[in-house]
């Protein structure tokens, strides 16, 4: 067997955060028990913000206006489980963007394509790194601690 480089799936990812500085996880619609943040593909001639306002749209129904981008880190890099790929690619590099809810908005999670089944605000240091799948929890261990300073443990 060979070894090649994997080829990432470009990516942003949405830290939604309130005024009282709980932070938005959504429940996946396709698997029940599993929180995570707003991400999707960046496509084609679409800049990382064009394709945070169109996932923040499409996931949880946030105009642009809607909020303000606090800050932006990069890059976070996970192949998929398994050495499967998907559309051709074996993982994703994911930019994290933090922004912050503007007053008079809130998140809503029907929308007319589900990506979740259910909202919730949670502290930063609530969040269980078990919520997500093995392949992605040392992703959300940096993101959590780079952006909050929070020290999740190990979770197996």
């Amino acid at each position: 067997m060979g070894t090649s480089t994997p080829i990432y799936r470009p990516n942003v990812a949405a830290i939604i955060r309130r005024s009282d500085q709980k932070i938005l996880v959504g429940e996946r619609s396709d698997r029940p028990g599993s929180w995570q943040f707003p991400q999707g593909g960046i496509k084609s001639r679409e800049t990382p913000e064009q394709a945070l306002a169109r996932e923040l749209l499409e996931e949880v129904g946030l105009p642009r206006r809607s909020y303000r981008i606090i800050e932006r880190k990069e890059p976070y890099r996970y192949l998929f489980d398994g050495g499967r790929t998907k559309e051709g690619f074996h993982g994703q590099e994911q930019i994290y963007f933090l922004v912050e809810l503007l007053p008079g908005f809130e998140p809503k999670h029907e929308t007319s394509e589900p990506e979740f089944r259910a909202l919730n605000w949670i502290v930063p240091s609530e969040f269980n790194l078990e919520w997500v799948p093995p392949f992605k929890r040392e992703v959300y261990r940096q993101v959590l601690s780079l952006f909050f300073g929070v020290q999740t443990k190990n979770a197996e």
